[in-house]
């Protein structure tokens, strides 16, 4: 099996070299920038990677054309604060001289969070397709949340993807307030209304989930945080949404 690792970025300079530097089992690398402005692009082929230039289309778009602009088939896709752990890396270099008759390979995803990694919070185990076959899988999703999806069989990993997201509670929040534009756009255009019910409600809500039936509280002040920012993405999006919608 060969296997062509794909990163999609926009000035990337800080996290792109871990990410490189652990797609090295990879046969080729293929990295899509969309209009960096730092040395992502320097560092990118420094590394020795196919660099591609393209404008944003969205996030499953991009990593598509990715896809379709690698040399093999077999695509490990990882974003530019993402590392494949020890354990998963031995795992793939075994994949690679097997000859499995699936679409594709999904393992869970471990997030470092303000300084700790976390266990629960509905953040872990997080599993997620990233090793698949493009002639069978493709990402989906126009807005936010993309992912891989296909029909046919897939196997599990044990070992982690690790993903290095936050490392300020204000960080936390620009992201935040980045993705709800996007889900409220999807809201909206998708022409599906958004009620008080829902606006009052579904924040609190969000927010004992994650912080009990998720066991966030487990995650100590950081499964406080990421039970706080649930909720506030839930109301962010919702008051986006009545906005947009209110003013078409």
């Amino acid at each position: 099996m060969k296997i062509t690792g794909t990163i999609i970025t926009l000035n990337e300079e800080k996290n792109l070299p871990r990410c490189l530097q652990s797609l090295a089992l990879c046969d080729e690398v293929v990295v899509v920038d969309s209009g960096s402005n730092d040395r992502t692009v320097e560092v990118a082929a420094q590394a020795g990677a196919k660099v591609l230039r393209r404008d944003w289309t969205g996030y499953a778009d991009q990593k598509n054309y990715a896809a379709e602009s690698a040399s093999n088939d077999w695509i490990l896709s990882l974003d530019a604060d993402e590392e494949l752990s020890e354990a998963l890396r031995s795992e793939i270099l075994a994949i690679k001289e097997s000859e499995l008759d699936v679409a594709g390979f999904r393992f869970p995803r471990r997030a470092h969070y303000l300084g700790k990694w976390i266990n629960h919070s509905g953040w872990y185990p997080d599993r997620k397709i990233r090793l698949y076959d493009r002639r069978r899988a493709r990402w989906v999703g126009d807005y936010v949340h993309e992912s891989v999806v296909t029909n046919e069989p897939i196997t599990e990993l044990n070992g982690d993807l690790l993903h290095y997201t936050c490392d300020t509670f204000a960080n936390h929040m620009k992201s935040l307030d980045r993705y709800t534009d996007l889900a409220a756009q999807e809201l909206a255009d998708r022409g599906q209304r958004v009620g008080w019910g829902r606006l009052l409600i579904d924040p609190p809500f969000t927010f004992v989930k994650t912080f009990l039936l998720k066991r966030g509280f487990l995650d100590g002040t950081r499964g406080l945080a990421i039970s706080y920012a649930a909720a506030l993405y839930v109301y962010s999006k919702y008051a986006k949404a009545r906005a947009l919608q209110a003013g078409r």
